[in-house]
Formats: C-alpha cells, sequence, structure tokens
C-alpha cells in the first residue's frame, strides 16, 4: 500500500499547521520553505477561541494555553487615555468558550515543527508549482532545485503574494494595498503593570499587551502611502514622531525596543475574493487564499482553522476531489466574510477628520455605557467557531475551556 503524499509550499502559521495535521491523519508530508530558516516572520500573536479549538484537535492547544498569557480585562482608549470601552476577560471567555491568549510567534512555530518528522521541513528550498494535478488522475508536480516533486497534494501556504495562487488563477487581480503600514515589536517590560489596551487616534492605532514572560507584544498602524519608510530608516523615532505623545505605557514601550527589533510591513488584502481555494490537487491556506488586514486579529487564526479543516476533508484513503471541494466549499464563505469585516475596521481606524472621530469615539463610548455583551456580540461568528472535528481539551467541558 502506497502512502498519500502531501507538500506544503511555506512554513508560515498555516503551512506548519496544514502539515502537522495532515501528517496527524496519515499523510507524507514535506514542507518546502525559501527561507534558510524558519524563522517567523513577526513578533507576537493572539490566538482567539476558535483557533485554540482548532489546536486542540491536533493536540496543541492545552500546550499553546500553558505557555501564552490569558489576555485580562482592558479594552479601547483614545490617545490621551480615556476609556472608550471596556473589556471583561470573563464574560469574553464564558460567551466564546475560552480566552484569547497571546505568546511569541516564534513560539508557536516550535511547537508544531515538533509535530513532524525531523526530515519533513526542507529550508533554503524555493518551489514552484509546475503543475497543480488533477483529481482523480495526474499528480501535482512541484519543481524544486534538488529536482521535481509528484504529490497527491499540494497546499499553497505561501503568503500574500503568493505564486501558488498566481499559478492556479493567473487572471486573478491579486492583493491591493490597504492605505495601512503597520509596525510590530516585542519590547521588555516597562516596570509597571498595565492593562491590554487598543488605543485609536486619527488614522492611527496602537496596542499594547502584557507576554507571559514578562515582555510587551505591541503593534501599531497608520494611514501611509505604500513603500513609504521613515527617514534614515530610523523606525523608532518614527513610532516617537506618530506616539511619542500618547498615553502611558506607550511612550515607555516605544522607548525599550531595540531598534533593529522594529518590523514594518505595507497591508495588502485579497478584498476581490478567488473563485474558490482549490484547482486540481492543489488547495490555498491563509494568507495565500484570503489575505486580511490585521484589524480583526483574525489572520493568522482562520490560516490555522483552514489547516484543520482540510485535513478534516482531504483523507489519505478518501476521495481527494471531494475533499478538496468540500475543504473550498467550507472556508471560502467564512474567510471572505472575515477579510470584508476586517476592511470595515480599517476604515473606521482609517477615519482623520475631527468630527467623524469624534462621533466614532462616541458611538463606541455609549455602546460600551449599553452593556459588554454588545461589544462582545461583534464577535458573534467568528471566536464562537468550531471545527468539524468534536474534540475535548483537557480542562474542558463539552468543548467549552474553562480555566484551571
Amino acid at each position: 500500500m502506497t502512502t498519500s503524499r502531501a507538500v506544503v509550499i511555506g512554513s508560515g502559521i498555516g503551512g506548519l499547521t496544514a502539515a502537522a495535521a495532515l501528517h496527524r491523519s496519515g499523510w507524507q508530508v514535506t514542507v518546502l520553505e525559501r527561507a534558510a530558516s524558519l524563522e517567523p516572520v513577526g513578533a507576537g500573536i493572539s490566538l482567539a477561541p476558535n483557533s485554540q479549538r482548532a489546536l486542540d484537535v491536533i493536540g496543541l492547544g492545552d500546550e499553546v494555553r500553558s505557555l501564552a498569557a490569558w489576555q485580562g480585562d482592558g479594552g479601547m482608549r483614545t490617545p490621551s487615555g480615556r476609556w472608550l470601552a471596556r473589556t471583561d476577560s470573563s464574560a469574553a471567555a464564558e460567551r466564546f468558550g475560552g480566552p484569547l491568549v497571546l505568546l511569541h510567534r516564534s513560539v508557536l512555530v516550535d511547537l508544531l515543527r515538533s509535530r513532524l518528522p525531523e526530515d519533513a521541513v526542507r529550508t533554503g528550498t524555493p518551489a514552484r508549482l509546475v503543475d497543480p494535478g488533477r483529481a482523480g488522475g495526474s499528480p501535482a508536480l512541484v519543481r524544486t532545485d534538488a529536482g521535481d516533486i509528484e504529490a497527491d497534494l499540494v497546499i499553497g501556504a505561501d503568503g500574500i503574494g503568493s505564486a501558488v495562487r498566481t499559478a492556479l488563477f493567473p487572471r486573478h487581480p491579486g492583493p491591493s494595498y490597504s492605505g495601512f503600514t503597520t509596525w510590530r515589536v516585542l519590547a521588555p517590560g516597562v516596570g509597571r503593570a498595565f492593562s491590554s489596551h487598543e488605543t485609536w487616534g486619527r488614522g492611527e492605532l496602537w496596542g499594547s499587551h502584557p507576554l507571559k514572560d514578562g515582555g510587551i507584544y505591541a503593534y501599531a498602524a497608520a494611514l501611509a502611502p505604500a513603500g513609504a519608510r521613515a527617514a534614515a530608516d530610523d523606525e523608532k523615532a518614527e513610532l516617537v514622531r506618530r506616539y511619542g505623545d500618547w498615553h502611558d505605557p506607550i511612550p515607555a514601550v516605544i522607548a525599550a525596543v531595540e531598534p533593529d527589533r522594529i518590523l514594518r510591513h505595507d497591508v495588502y488584502h485579497l478584498t476581490d475574493p478567488l473563485p474558490a481555494f482549490h484547482r486540481g490537487r492543489t488547495v490555498l491556506v491563509g494568507d495565500a487564499a484570503h489575505a486580511m488586514g490585521p484589524f480583526l486579529g483574525q489572520g493568522g487564526n482562520q490560516a490555522v482553522e483552514d489547516a484543520v479543516v482540510l485535513a478534516h476533508h482531504v483523507t489519505p484513503d478518501g476521495d481527494l476531489g471531494a475533499g478538496v471541494a468540500a475543504y473550498s466549499a467550507a472556508r471560502h464563505p467564512r474567510t471572505t466574510a472575515m477579510v470584508r469585516k476586517a476592511a470595515q475596521v480599517s476604515r473606521m481606524v482609517g477615519l482623520t477628520g475631527a468630527p467623524a472621530v469624534a462621533l466614532r469615539d462616541g458611538l463606541m463610548s455609549a455602546v460600551s455605557r449599553l452593556g459588554p455583551g454588545l461589544v462582545l456580540r461583534t464577535f458573534d461568528g467568528i471566536c464562537d467557531w468550531r471545527p468539524p472535528q468534536r474534540t475535548y481539551a483537557a480542562g474542558t467541558r463539552g468543548g467549552q475551556r474553562t480555566r484551571p
């Protein structure tokens, strides 16, 4: 009996989760990564209850929760520090079946890598999809410098600029610039306790969140022309210029950041949906399929969902054509809605006129005063998602996460 072979192009969160999930279900998996190492792109990552439940399916949810910081109470603020909306972490966990957790992206990458055989990941290996294959017929073909690889299944997990996506859908216009650039940093502790917060200004935002090791994960976004960079490439000075007079602890966090550890990326998104997430024996996951802005905090979460749903539908001994079609049908509507919702939130962040910003802030404050449940309700249909597999992590009852 021959073993079904899956090739994953790209080793980001979506690619590695797909590899781990497929390996767990019996596939022989090879991950091809262009970069020389598995150094993750990014700093921290927030995992909502929906993606944690997906990680429970592959036996990683409890380990992630044990290594991550469980987000406490916090909320949204103005640059002066005034609270616009408060969040109740207990109410959120009760509503969605678990907490929001934060951890270093590198920790998640290491955990996913640990679920794969030692020889499954090949770094320094650029790969190109030559033929997507035909379900029920010819295999897919992937070309590398070391030779061609035939595969029963290919997973394109090669990010926003996906070459696999272009090969599958050459007439699709691809991602467009959102109007926002972003910064992400990991900083040491600033010597004082503070609540997690996201602060909205005029066409700008900042978020600060404590990590379990005492450090801080912070991110910022601002309207800017595509490709713009700080004068003299001094991104720390740019953060001081934009956010240095915002409320505590933002100036202290910026001061603690090492200049060469600041990550800046322009935000591109796929607002024009693909016709499907598959063709032949090849599927797309994560940003390659549905790149979205960061304003819902769901980009990585949706990639994790993709991976587990894919492994559920494409069993090694099953009907591959039916499986990839079922995966595409399950994921396309949900992720398309996420892309659109993230774009809607970005338009709210992007308001710059004083009257419009005042109206936005007033509405947010009024909704918060009417009840925290109204704020949480905006995440209904997002954080309460459950994978097709029924699974129970340790410390759960009926799929609901409980505190230890």
